[in-house]
């Protein structure tokens, strides 16, 4: 097994007491993971939802001494705990993840089988799964809403939709687009939705986005081998 670079001191400035103390116990938990783990996984992932990532989570929970460890959201802390260079890295050759931590990706170690670690995230339908947009998001095509669409929801709708920007009225008991009698654009393709856009799309059961979760590279413990995936 290459040597271990353990003794690396982390300088966290312009910080106070509290934030550098949270900061340098998530750089420790890191390289506690390092040490405890054979495989380290890089992974991506698109509009990430709790209640989708969980199933991963709870994949991934063992028994408590080969628990897998899996970080996310904190990039800048990841890559100071493994090292972003030769002269920094926490152990042989990780560097190679560090380097690649950019955007929305997160960490996986773990000590089960590469086998069986990479037939759940190529095999696994809970890893893509379809969901509804949030404020921010590009729309991936245009929407339209048809009055036949609208008039499925029940008069008491009426006011709510007027608050997101929706022309409609109740005619003969019903809930009727006025002044664009026959559609409403909810959005176009490439236009960033507005939280009021996704909230029409909510009532409207319209996802346009798709949570998903791809390995990118795999590092080895055992010979520090690091290996794309993607």
């Amino acid at each position: 097994m290459p040597k271990s670079k353990r003794t690396k001191t982390v300088v966290l400035t312009q910080t106070d007491k509290k934030n550098r103390e949270h900061k340098s116990a998530f750089i420790q938990q890191v390289r506690d993971a390092v040490d405890k783990h054979d495989t380290l996984y890089l992974f991506s992932y698109e509009n990430m939802r709790s209640n989708h990532f969980k199933n991963v989570r709870m994949h991934f929970r063992d028994d408590e001494e080969s628990a897998s460890r899996i970080f996310l959201g904190k990039n800048k802390l990841m890559q100071i705990a493994l090292g972003r260079n030769p002269e920094e890295e926490y152990a042989e050759n990780i560097r190679q993840v560090s380097q690649r931590i950019s955007g929305s990706v997160g960490l996986l170690f773990t000590n089960k089988s590469k086998n069986e670690v990479e037939e759940y995230f190529s095999s696994s339908s809970s890893l893509e799964e379809d969901d509804f947009a949030r404020a921010g998001f590009k729309s991936p095509k245009k929407v339209v809403l048809t009055n036949d669409m609208v008039t499925n929801h029940p008069v008491s709708m009426v006011e709510q939709f007027r608050k997101l920007g929706m022309p409609v009225d109740v005619q003969n008991g019903k809930v009727t687009l006025v002044n664009h009698p026959n559609d409403f654009t909810v959005c176009h393709e490439g236009e960033t939705l507005s939280a009021e856009s996704c909230k029409i799309l909510v009532h409207f059961g319209i996802r346009l986005a798709t949570f998903q979760v791809n390995l990118v590279g795999r590092w080895s413990s055992e010979n520090g081998q690091f290996q794309l995936l993607d």
